[in-house]
């Protein structure tokens, strides 16, 4: 008997961390899915925590940084030939702490005007034209 479609669902989030009028966007490492496209920072969602306490942990683990989550600025579902995703983006600002490359290829603090610039995930591309949309 053949199987439906049992893709799971894997719940993300992301920070969209300002300083001034630019945002971080940080380079998937070469060993990954994705492999060298760029994305708002984040990671998954461990059992038990909200979206802004997954933010917060995944931002210490790979940026050396304490966020302060603010609100949700859009929410997107992504399907990747391997998976789906539920991607959260929330605004963020740095409380604690200098960005370090400790999971990343490279870390940039771009404007939206750049954008265009960087190769970005699919799933982080809606949110790329949100950004570009509100100027």
């Amino acid at each position: 008997m053949e199987q439906g479609n049992t893709k799971r669902v894997l719940e993300v989030v992301a920070g969209l961390i300002r300083r001034g009028d630019r945002f971080l966007a940080c380079q998937r490492p070469a060993d990954k899915a994705r492999a060298l496209l760029w994305e708002f920072p984040g990671g998954k969602v461990e059992p038990g925590e909200s979206g802004p306490e997954a933010l917060i942990r995944e931002c210490r683990e790979e940026l050396g940084v304490t966020l302060c989550v603010g609100e949700a600025f859009m929410d997107v579902t992504h399907e990747y030939p391997e998976l789906t995703v539920h991607l959260t983006l929330y605004e963020s600002t740095i409380a604690e702490g200098k960005v370090q490359k400790l999971e990343h290829n490279d870390v940039r603090w771009i404007t939206v005007g750049e954008i265009d610039d960087y190769a970005f995930c699919p799933a982080d591309q809606v949110f790329c034209a949100e950004l570009k949309r509100r100027g």
